[in-house]
C-alpha cells in the first residue's frame, strides 16, 4: 500500500517542474483575469494548476480542472509559483518565506505609470524574498491574448532573472504554451520589461507627429487660400466648404507626401553608400529612426488616401454640388444654349481618375502585404518586390494622378492667390524628387556600382584599384 504524501512535506528543487511537469502542478497566486486566463492556457497545454487564494472557498469561478487552496498549501505543492497579484499586495508573501524558499517565483506584475516606485517590482520581490529565485516574465501579455493563444501581435515572452536554471524552467513552460522566449538577461532588466507595456504606440510617435504636422499646416494653408481669400477679396462666405471640400484637398496632399517619405530614406541611404563606397558604416541615427518607421508612415498614408476616396464618392450627393448643377442647367435653359462636349477635357478627366484608381489599388496591396499574417506567407523576394518595386510604381501613379489634376493650371495667374501656389503643387515637390533620384539610381552605371557595394565590395583607396576587393 502506498503512503499518501501531504503537501506540507513535499520538497522539490526549482527544476522539478521542468523535469516532470505532468506530475507536479503549477501554482498561481491570484484569481483575477490574468490569473484565470493563464491557468486556462496551462490546463490546455497539459499542466496541472493549483491556485493559491486568501479565500479558497469563495474566490469566484476558476478554469475547470484547477484546484484551489490556501497560499501556504499551494506554495508547498510545487516548485514554481506564478504571482498574478499587484505589487502593493506583496507584503503577505513575507509570511510565506519558509514555503517559498528555493522556489521559482514568476513576477507578471505591471505598474500604472513609469517610475512609480524607486525599484522594479521584480527587484522589490527579490529583496522581499531573498531565498526564492525571482523571474520576470509574461508581463507583456494581456489576459485576452492568453485566452486566444499566441498570435502575431503577442507571441513573444520576455523574461529576465539572476538564476539560469529558474529562467530555463520558465522558458520551457512558455515554449510549451506556444510562445517564443526572449531572454533579456539579469533581473536588472526588469525595469525595462515593466516599462514596455506602458509605452503607447512607440513606433508610431514619429509618423503620427509627421501626419499631424502636415495635416495642420496644409489645412490652415488651404483655408487661407480658399476661405479667407474669398471673404476678403470677393466678399463671399464659403466656410461651409471646410467640412468636405477642404478636407478632400488636405487628405490626398498629406497621403502623397507621406508615401514619398516612405521611399525617400531608402534613396538617401543608397546615395550615402555610393558616396562612402561601403555598406559597413552605420547610417546616421536620424536616418535609422526614419527607416524603421517606414511601415507606419505607409499605413498612415493609406489611411489618408482612403479618406480621399470616401470624400470623393460623396461629392455627387452634396447640397452644394447639386445646387450648382441645377443652377447651371437652369441658366442654360434660360439662355437657350448648350455647352459643347470637349473631348480633350474628357480624356484628361478619365486619365486623372484612372491613374487615381490604379494608384489606390496598389496602395491597398501594399497595406495588405504589410500585415504580419500576409507577410509571413511571402518569401523575402516576394515581399521585397511588392514593397519596393510596386511601392515605387504606386508613388509614380499617385504623383501622375496629381499632375493630371493640375494639368496646365500652373500657367494661369489666377491660380496663385495672394501669390501663393496651391497645395497640390507643394505636395508634388517631395514625390517628384524621390522619383527623379530613383531614376538616377536605376542608371546602369550607378546601379552596377550600388549592387557591388551591397554585395560587400569596398572602395578603400580610390587611386589604387588593387585595394578593391569583393568580401565574402
Amino acid at each position: 500500500m502506498s503512503k499518501e504524501v501531504k503537501p506540507e512535506s513535499v520538497s522539490l528543487s526549482p527544476l522539478g517542474m521542468a523535469a516532470a511537469p505532468e506530475q507536479e502542478p503549477l501554482c498561481i497566486f491570484g484569481t483575477g483575469d490574468l490569473g484565470r486566463s493563464l491557468g486556462q492556457r496551462l490546463l490546455q497545454s497539459g499542466y496541472r494548476v493549483v491556485y493559491g487564494s486568501r479565500r479558497p472557498h469563495s474566490c469566484g469561478p476558476l478554469p475547470q480542472g484547477a484546484q484551489v487552496m490556501s497560499h501556504a498549501a499551494a506554495a508547498q505543492s510545487t516548485s514554481l509559483v506564478i504571482l498574478c497579484i499587484h505589487r502593493e499586495h506583496y507584503d503577505f508573501l513575507e509570511t510565506l518565506a519558509p514555503q517559498l524558499k528555493g522556489k521559482v517565483l514568476v513576477d507578471v506584475s505591471n505598474n500604472l505609470k513609469k517610475n512609480l516606485y524607486p525599484e522594479a517590482n521584480a527587484e522589490y520581490l527579490h529583496r522581499l524574498l531573498p531565498g526564492a529565485h525571482v523571474v520576470k516574465a509574461f508581463n507583456t501579455l494581456s489576459a485576452w491574448g492568453l485566452q486566444n493563444g499566441p498570435s502575431d501581435a503577442n507571441r513573444q515572452v520576455y523574461l529576465c532573472g539572476n538564476s539560469a536554471e529558474a529562467k530555463q524552467a520558465v522558458a520551457k513552460m512558455a515554449t510549451k504554451l506556444g510562445f517564443t522566449v526572449l531572454d533579456r538577461g539579469s533581473l536588472a532588466a526588469a525595469r525595462e520589461l515593466e516599462d514596455f507595456p506602458l509605452q503607447l504606440f512607440p513606433e508610431w510617435r514619429l509618423p503620427l507627429r509627421v501626419a499631424i504636422g502636415l495635416t495642420t499646416f496644409f489645412f490652415f494653408y488651404v483655408i487661407m487660400r480658399d476661405v479667407i481669400y474669398a471673404y476678403v477679396e470677393q466678399g463671399k462666405d464659403i466656410s461651409f466648404r471646410i467640412m468636405v471640400s477642404l478636407a478632400n484637398k488636405v487628405s490626398p496632399i498629406v497621403s502623397l507626401i507621406m508615401l514619398s517619405l516612405c521611399y525617400l530614406p531608402g534613396v538617401i541611404a543608397a546615395f550615402l553608400q555610393l558616396y562612402r563606397g561601403t555598406k559597413y558604416r552605420r547610417f546616421p541615427d536620424w536616418l535609422d529612426r526614419w527607416m524603421l518607421c517606414r511601415k507606419q508612415l505607409g499605413l498612415l498614408a493609406l489611411g489618408f488616401a482612403s479618406l480621399h476616396v470616401l470624400y470623393t464618392l460623396i461629392i455627387p450627393i452634396r447640397y452644394y454640388v447639386r445646387f450648382g448643377i441645377a443652377k447651371f442647367t437652369i441658366s442654360q435653359i434660360k439662355e437657350n444654349r448648350t455647352s459643347e462636349f470637349d473631348t480633350d477635357v474628357a480624356w484628361r478627366s478619365d486619365s486623372y481618375l484612372a491613374m487615381g484608381i490604379v494608384g489606390f489599388g496598389l496602395y491597398i496591396l501594399l497595406g495588405i502585404t504589410s500585415l504580419p499574417s500576409v507577410s509571413n506567407a511571402l518569401s523575402w523576394r516576394e515581399f521585397s518586390f511588392i514593397q519596393s518595386k510596386l511601392g515605387y510604381l504606386t508613388l509614380f501613379f499617385c504623383t501622375f494622378h496629381t499632375y493630371l489634376y493640375g494639368w496646365n493650371r500652373f500657367l494661369h495667374p489666377s491660380t496663385y492667390k495672394w501669390y501663393t501656389p496651391p497645395g497640390y503643387m507643394l505636395c508634388l515637390v517631395v514625390p517628384s524628387v524621390v522619383i527623379v533620384l530613383k531614376l538616377l539610381l536605376l542608371l546602369p552605371c550607378v546601379d552596377r556600382s550600388l549592387t557591388r557595394i551591397r554585395q560587400g565590395w569596398e572602395r578603400t583607396d580610390p587611386e589604387d584599384d588593387s585595394n578593391k576587393s569583393l568580401l565574402t
